[in-house]
């Protein structure tokens, strides 16, 4: 029997973020997600959006939805259920999150857009440094832009705009962003070329997109495989909506930082 947690718990989650529990909360939601007993929420797209570049398989992971993309399986969105696991204390420890907001060399008037976003863990790191500017904060999860709304009401930050995204469009403006930030997300993204597709169209002159991803060439890395990507395939992924590579920073303990700028 399968639970389905209501929309109607956020506003306890969001309280329970705020206070010491978020520990008990993600070893409960990782230990009924292992059991099948919580199905993390997805968005879904119209049938239109089914083209060639997609293939659907029934055969295929557990850990992923059976769409395929240039020969890699889309991994399971982590649902809002699972929040907690986003807010837990020893994050930055394990992957140096604070390392990731230095290395973006923000500028005061600098437009982020965070795709992605969650509960906003990243957008609200990076808001101080944007003063004059501002930070996207992009899902397509309704009730992460509830949790997202709350703490921006709470925080009393002006400059994170939570911007509620479609399975195929991030719903950015043109030429209004210069970087846009995915960290541990774009492997989830239902519908990889169209949401890249806006986010390019999106990208200011000399915008960049930065893309934070488990290394996937590392077995060791204690990730389940749909969640890990290798460059190679990012790289690839990038190129076919007109990205170029331009650097890899490695000094992260388990991930890739990978930066792209639209082709000239």
């Amino acid at each position: 029997m399968k639970v389905t947690v209501s929309a109607k718990t956020i506003g306890k989650l969001a309280k329970l973020l705020r206070t010491g529990v978020s520990i008990l909360l993600t070893a409960i939601f990782w230990g009924l997600l292992s059991f099948g007993l919580v199905t993390p929420a997805r968005a879904d797209a119209p049938a239109v959006h089914q083209e060639v570049i997609y293939q659907e398989k029934a055969a295929h992971s557990p850990d992923g939805i059976g769409r395929f993309y240039m020969g890699r399986e889309i991994a399971q969105v982590m649902g809002y259920q699972g929040a907690g696991w986003l807010e837990r204390p020893w994050r930055d420890r394990e992957e140096g999150s604070e390392q990731v907001v230095e290395a973006l060399d923000l500028k005061p008037r600098d437009t982020v857009a965070d795709i992605g976003a969650g509960t906003g863990y990243f957008s609200f790191r990076i808001s101080p440094l944007v003063p004059q500017g501002r930070v996207l904060a992009v899902d397509v999860q309704p009730e992460m832009i509830e949790i997202l709304n709350g703490l921006k009401q709470e925080k009393a930050i002006t400059n994170v705009e939570p911007v509620q995204a479609t399975p195929t469009d991030p719903n950015l403006p043109p030429q209004s962003v210069d970087i846009a930030l995915m960290v541990d997300a774009y492997h989830e993204f239902d519908y990889p070329r169209e949401v890249m597709t806006g986010i390019v169209r999106a990208l200011k002159p000399g915008g960049r997109v930065v893309l934070v991803e488990y290394r996937g060439e590392n077995p060791f890395i204690p990730i389940k495989g749909l969640h890990k990507m290798t460059q190679k395939q990012v790289r690839e992924e990038m190129r076919a909506v007109g990205l170029a590579w331009r650097e890899t920073k490695n000094f992260l303990p388990q991930q890739h930082f990978m930066v792209f700028e639209r082709e000239s």
